[in-house]
């Protein structure tokens, strides 16, 4: 299956077609296979540089070095992401780029705190809105979601339609365990907060420490910032 339009619509069968042979593949494989079915220029990338992102960057770095990384400053961030993804950067040679908020919508975020009371309205701002133009160049979206996250994730396939884009998710299906062993193996190193008992790591507001994504959005009924919804 080899795709190079710009923009990619694929039938209900022509989707469980594409899950059913990735599903067969180990996450290295459907790395190398995605850009043999697709035109690399389609694929976007985007990494939070969170817990654990070195191992979905490693495998694409290894596969394609020019692969750009689109990182989503919230300009919230734990400075301790920040060192990380500058580590990452220079060990895998990535191309990374920072995609951001509108300056004067970001401002109102601060100013008004929109953590603590819309958390939803704050993520669309400094997410979920610096991505939606960034989307239209694209017709596949890759990100590193893994099914034992939450309840959304493990209903979701390797490859989604969502609104209007392709996303594929290379690690969907990897255990807990396997994705440990995994880093273990290759020593890709942990982002620092790991040490510090945080496994799911965002903005600085609204994470804690806490087990998978336990300490997301704290004391809020919240658990996705609506990128993957």
């Amino acid at each position: 299956m080899n795709v190079n339009t710009t923009k990619i619509s694929l039938s209900t069968e022509e989707l469980h077609a594409l899950n059913e042979r990735y599903v067969l593949l180990t996450p290295q494989q459907r790395v190398a296979q995605l850009y043999l079915d697709f035109d690399p220029e389609e694929i976007m990338l985007t990494s939070s540089f969170a817990a654990t992102s070195a191992l979905l960057l490693k495998l694409f770095s290894e596969e394609n070095k020019m692969q750009k990384v689109h990182f989503i400053d919230t300009g919230y961030h734990f400075a301790e992401t920040l060192v990380y993804k500058a580590y990452l950067t220079q060990l895998y040679d990535l191309n990374v780029e920072d995609v951001k908020a509108e300056a004067l919508k970001h401002a109102f975020t601060t100013k008004d705190k929109t953590w603590t009371k819309d958390p939803d309205y704050c993520c669309s701002i400094n997410k979920v809105e610096p991505l939606h133009e960034l989307k239209k160049n694209y017709s596949v979206w890759v990100s590193g979601l893994m099914s034992w996250q939450s309840d959304h994730r493990s209903s979701l396939n390797i490859f989604e339609e969502r609104q209007g884009i392709l996303k594929f998710y290379p690690l969907l299906d990897i255990s807990r365990e396997a994705r440990d062993a995994f880093i273990t193996d290759h020593h890709l190193p942990f982002h620092p907060l790991v040490s510090k008992g945080y496994y799911s790591i965002g903005c600085t507001h609204c994470t804690v420490p806490g087990a998978d994504r336990d300490g997301r959005w704290n004391n809020s009924p919240k658990t996705e910032c609506g990128l993957h919804l």
